[in-house]
C-alpha cells in the first residue's frame, strides 16, 4: 500500500460522518501516507477552503488513477463508488459508520461475500454487528473530539432554568413527544426547562451552545458512534436518551436505570456518564428528563460526578488515539 484514497460523498452539506473522513485523511497524512480525497464533483468554496486550511488534497474521482498500490476507502451507503476500486484493482474497503447502513446501495441479488471488498468499522458495537453478519470482525477506527472547539466552560451560566440542548433533525417527533410528556406529567418541572435547538450551525457555534447547556437530549437512532453526545460530554453537558446501539462504544449507564446493551461492552476507564433508554422509549426518557432537571436544580452531587465521567469519556476520544487505531489498520493492510 502506497496511497490511501478516501471517497468524499456528495451530500450537499457536511455531516458527522464526513467530518470523520476528514479526520482520517489528516491523521493518515501525519503518518506519512500519501492521502487523497476523491470527489465526484468539485467541492464548494467553503469546503475547498476548509480542505486547504487542513492541508488536505483532493481531486476528482476520475483523476485519482487508482491501482493495486492504492487503498480505496468508501463510507457505507455509497456502494457505486466502490466499483471504481474494483475496476482499477485497488484494495477496496467499506468504512461502516453506521451498522444500519451496511447494506444500503447493495443490490438485492448481491452478497458482500461476492465482492472483492474489505471492511473497517467505526466502533466496537458496529464491529460486533459486522462480525455476526459477515463472519469476520473488522478493525476499528473511531472518531475523535476536537478539544480546541469542544471543551467545558469555566462554569455553566447562572440561569433560573435548566437548559437542555437537542438536535431537531434527530427524530423531531420524538423530541416533541418527550417535551409534551414532561409538560403533561410535571408542568412544574417543564416550566423550569429552556429547550435549546441546535441545527444548521458551524461546529464552533454548536460547541458554544453546548457549553451553555446542562443536559443534552439524545434522540438519534440508529447510530454507529454518535458524535453529538460525545461533543456534549466534552462541553460538560450530560447526555440522556437513546444509544442507537453504536453509542454503547462509550455510553455507560448511571443511576437506577436497568437498560443495558444486548452484548458485553468493551472495558473502559470510565463509568456512569449518562442516562440511556431503549431506542424510541419516550416515556422512560421523559421521566429521566424530569429527574435530571430536578437534580440540576437541587445541585445533587451525582450531577457533578456524571459531568466528570463525561469529560473523562470525551478525552479518551482524542486525535492521538485515532492515529494509533489508524496506524494499526494500515499495518494490517501492509502485512
Amino acid at each position: 500500500m502506497k496511497r490511501l484514497c478516501i471517497f468524499y460523498p456528495p451530500l450537499g452539506r457536511k455531516s458527522g460522518g464526513t467530518e470523520v473522513l476528514l479526520q482520517l485523511a489528516g491523521n493518515s497524512l501525519d503518518l506519512g501516507v500519501e492521502t487523497l480525497l476523491g470527489f465526484w464533483e468539485p467541492p464548494d468554496a467553503p469546503l475547498a477552503k476548509e480542505l486547504s486550511a487542513r492541508g488536505l488534497v483532493w481531486c476528482l474521482c476520475k483523476d485519482l488513477h487508482l491501482g493495486p498500490d492504492a487503498v480505496w476507502l468508501v463510507p457505507d451507503g455509497w456502494v457505486n463508488a466502490l466499483s471504481l476500486g474494483f475496476q482499477t484493482k485497488a484494495r477496496s474497503v467499506l468504512y461502516c459508520q453506521n451498522w444500519a447502513y451496511l447494506f444500503d446501495g447493495l443490490p438485492e441479488n448481491v452478497r458482500w461475500h461476492d465482492l472483492p471488498v474489505e471492511f473497517l468499522a467505526v466502533s466496537h458495537p458496529v464491529a460486533l454487528f459486522m462480525e455476526e453478519v459477515l463472519g469476520n470482525r473488522p478493525c476499528i477506527v473511531r472518531p475523535y473530539i476536537d478539544e480546541t472547539l469542544f471543551h467545558p466552560p469555566a462554569r455553566k451560566p447562572r440561569t433560573p432554568s435548566v437548559r437542555i440542548a437537542y438536535m431537531p433533525r434527530k427524530n423531531s417527533r420524538l423530541v416533541n413527544q418527550v417535551q409534551r410528556i414532561v409538560g403533561e406529567r410535571r408542568p412544574d418541572v417543564s416550566a423550569q426547562i429552556q429547550w435549546v435547538g441546535i441545527q444548521g450551525k458551524p461546529r464552533s457555534e454548536v460547541a458554544a451552545l453546548l457549553r451553555t447547556c446542562h443536559l443534552f437530549l439524545v434522540t438519534g437512532f440508529p447510530e454507529g458512534c454518535p458524535l453529538p453526545p460525545l461533543e456534549a460530554m466534552a462541553c460538560g453537558t450530560i447526555p440522556l436518551g437513546f444509544t442507537g446501539l453504536g453509542g454503547w462504544d462509550y455510553m455507560r449507564q448511571t443511576g437506577s436505570e436497568r437498560y443495558a446493551p444486548p452484548f458485553a461492552v468493551r472495558p473502559v476507564a470510565w463509568k456512569d456518564n449518562g442516562r440511556f433508554y431503549p431506542d424510541g422509549e419516550v416515556l422512560g426518557l421523559a421521566r429521566g428528563v424530569e429527574e435530571m432537571v430536578l437534580g440540576v436544580l437541587e445541585k445533587h452531587a451525582q450531577i457533578e460526578a456524571i459531568v466528570h465521567a463525561g469529560r473523562e469519556t470525551a478525552m479518551a476520544y482524542n486525535k492521538v488515539r485515532q492515529q494509533d487505531e489508524l496506524e494499526r489498520w494500515i499495518e494490517e493492510l501492509r502485512s
